[in-house]
């Protein structure tokens, strides 16, 4: 096994099974080699997550962000798995309030990186403020975050936030093409 000594990751996904279950993936991946991994969620999710490898468990530490509440969330929702998907903008409200005791956790544990989840659009504005790196990692294809946009464009003016706005290429790409969207 390679080892990488002192090297702390912070893995944050989404609140959804099948965005959970790749990066507890990646996370198993990083712990192989040494790692040290902080995996991030709420305590029904984590206790709901398969049973890491005892050969794995001292690299993976589970933490608990409990949800603050939210109006319109169901009690002990945790994940889309619970919800109707009228709910989930409930969930999503409920999860972007985790940015504070997610800045309090960077602040306190200072890890060499963040990979964030494409929902935790503040998960890159913590890692900038507190000039950790970080990256995305992506459960879609590799479209999808050309078509999103780069952290910057994620965590700063959010650039494209109107119907219109996608239907013309964005200022990350510099370069001629022909492919646009149309509405």
């Amino acid at each position: 096994m390679e080892e990488s000594r002192g090297c702390h990751v912070v893995v944050l996904p989404w609140l959804a099974f099948g965005h959970l279950l790749p990066f507890l993936e990646l996370s198993k991946s990083l712990a192989a080699r040494g790692i040290k991994v902080s995996f991030i969620s709420t305590p029904k999710n984590l206790q709901r997550l398969p049973v890491i490898p005892p050969h794995l468990a001292s690299h993976i530490d589970l933490v608990n962000f409990p949800l603050p509440f939210v109006d319109g969330l169901p009690e002990n929702a945790e994940a889309t798995v619970d919800l109707e998907l009228g709910d989930v903008q409930y969930l999503k409200k409920a999860y972007d309030g985790l940015e504070a005791p997610f800045s309090g956790f960077v602040a306190a544990t200072s890890p060499d990186w963040i990979i964030y989840d494409s929902i935790t659009f503040w998960a890159p504005r913590v890692a900038m403020r507190f000039g950790v790196p970080s990256a995305f990692f992506s459960v879609y294809s590799a479209a999808m975050p050309s078509f999103v946009g780069p952290p910057w464009a994620i965590a700063g003016d959010r650039a494209r936030s109107k119907p219109e706005d996608f239907t013309v290429l964005p200022k990350w790409i510099d370069f001629p093409s022909t492919v646009i969207p149309s509405l």
